[in-house]
């Protein structure tokens, strides 16, 4: 477990106060409340540089050079600069903005018996109970879900005899869980991928892009089911007995179901009705939901004082909770820093070079755009960093012809891709640990051929979702 420090405590005040001010000006509220947001977070970030690893800190320090950079190569050097300091912002208050649920989710007993239920199912349903699973409890739990579900499969196959058969059944288990959490990043309002891809594509809205997004992820759990189906290994041999776990899966699954529909019926009515990006509402509604949560939970355990010990828990997930995630913040934040920045000091490098994107078939830009962020994955740059900084590059939609939504198509696809396959991204390096194989094991012998699979049909729904929007 990490060491906490006073500074860390502050950071993690700061990044409350850059939520509650980003969500504010999300909602309407003046720069003043932008200015706060930019501020609180790169103040957070500099107090969370001492206690970091070398490879997070490593991030720091190229976004400072960029910075300096930018200030003597570039006319316009301090707006590219505030710019990529919004995004921080962002990045920062969502992110401690969805870890509040989180933080709710792990210390409720149905959640934690709903993993149990979907990690028990014997074989012929296992595959899809845990790509569910993975997909459910990503949406609330964000990498939380590959942690609870990878050690609930972990533990579940100690009783299988055969080695062999136990090396394959946890593989198997585990992919599923990996493989349902990345299908909920291209049309989730909850994941960074749509959160971030629509910041930066013009027009591009989630309401706009859910749909052409849903059918994307549709695609990632029907491969991964049909693959898993096809090349099951034959193992000789008696297989250890299974005991259907209790309950239906509709008793089970209600407490999650009831959890997520509240969510996005909220959400949704309240983007629609106020018009406030659906980011925004995200970043207001959760912590409100998870603190009500929290308090739900304590009535239920009959706790005596059940406002003092929410505000304990709300103190302790700001001074401890969300500073322990500093690692994950720094890397999320300066990734997104060093994309918007470098696509400001290349821009005009592109522009001198007499290199015109906007003539390029919009075909051509899509495909290039989704199968950039994957293979960029595998030299170490995060979907965010890929995202970032080619982005702001690529012509606007309708210079060439394409709707807002088929970026986000694109986009979100090949985050999901790299979500699989980069020995770089949490979910794979979660997965393998769990596996007790390598990330990069992972990634190219697990998730290789799923992910070439699934890039080849998800190629052609995005040249159909060009077509169709």
């Amino acid at each position: 477990m990490q060491r906490l420090t006073l500074t860390d405590a502050i950071g993690g005040l700061l990044l409350i106060v850059t939520m509650i001010a980003r969500g504010i000006y999300e909602w309407g509220g003046g720069n003043a409340f932008l200015n706060v947001s930019m501020v609180s977070s790169v103040a957070a970030l500099a107090l969370f540089a001492a206690h970091i690893p070398w490879s997070r800190r490593v991030f720091l320090i190229i976004g400072i050079v960029l910075t300096m950079i930018a200030l003597v190569v570039l006319p316009d050097g301090r707006r590219a600069i505030t710019e990529a300091v919004m995004l921080v912002s962002f990045i920062t208050g969502f992110f401690a903005a969805l870890t509040t649920l989180r933080s709710a989710a792990l210390t409720s007993a149905p959640i934690v018996r709903t993993g149990e239920f979907l990690a028990s199912q014997p074989p012929g349903r296992r595959y899809l109970a845990l790509t569910a699973g993975g997909g459910l409890f990503g949406l609330i739990l964000m990498y939380g879900a590959i942690q609870l579900l990878g050690g609930l499969a972990a533990q579940s196959v100690t009783s299988e005899p055969n080695p062999e058969r136990r090396r394959h059944r946890l593989r198997r288990m585990l992919v599923a869980i990996q493989r349902g959490f990345i299908a909920t990043l291209p049309w989730s309002p909850l994941a960074f991928s749509m959160a971030i891809s629509t910041q930066l594509i013009p027009g591009a809205t989630w309401a706009g892009a859910v749909l052409p997004c849903a059918v994307s992820g549709v695609i990632l759990v029907c491969i991964g089911w049909a693959m898993d189906s096809i090349f099951k290994p034959r193992i000789s041999g008696p297989a250890a007995t299974f005991d259907p776990p209790d309950g239906t899966w509709l008793r089970r699954l209600m407490p999650l179901l009831t959890l997520l529909l509240v969510i996005g019926a909220v959400t949704l009515g309240l983007h629609l009705g106020t018009g406030v990006r659906v980011v925004g509402v995200v970043m207001i509604v959760v912590p409100v939901i998870a603190v009500l949560w929290m308090g739900e939970q304590d009535v239920l355990n009959h706790h005596r004082h059940p406002v003092l010990h929410v505000a304990g828990r709300a103190r302790d997930y700001a001074m401890t909770e969300l500073p322990g995630n500093r690692s994950e913040i720094v890397l999320l934040a300066m990734a997104g820093f060093i994309g918007s920045l470098g696509a400001a000091l290349l821009s005009p490098v592109i522009v001198s070079s007499g290199i015109d994107l906007s003539s390029v078939p919009a075909p051509v830009v899509l495909l290039v755009l989704f199968w950039t962020i994957p293979l960029a994955g595998q030299f170490g740059m995060n979907p965010i960093l890929s995202v970032s900084l080619l982005a702001p590059l690529l012509p606007a939609p309708a210079e060439i012809g394409a709707a807002p939504a088929a970026f986000i198509v694109a986009i979100t696809g090949g985050w999901a891709l790299s979500g699989a396959t980069s020995p770089y991204t949490a979910s794979t390096l979660l997965i393998a640990q769990y596996g007790k194989v390598s990330a990069s094991h992972v990634g190219l012998r697990w998730n290789g051929g799923y992910a070439l699979t699934c890039g080849v049909v998800l190629s052609v729904w995005v040249l159909i979702a060009l077509k169709l929007l």
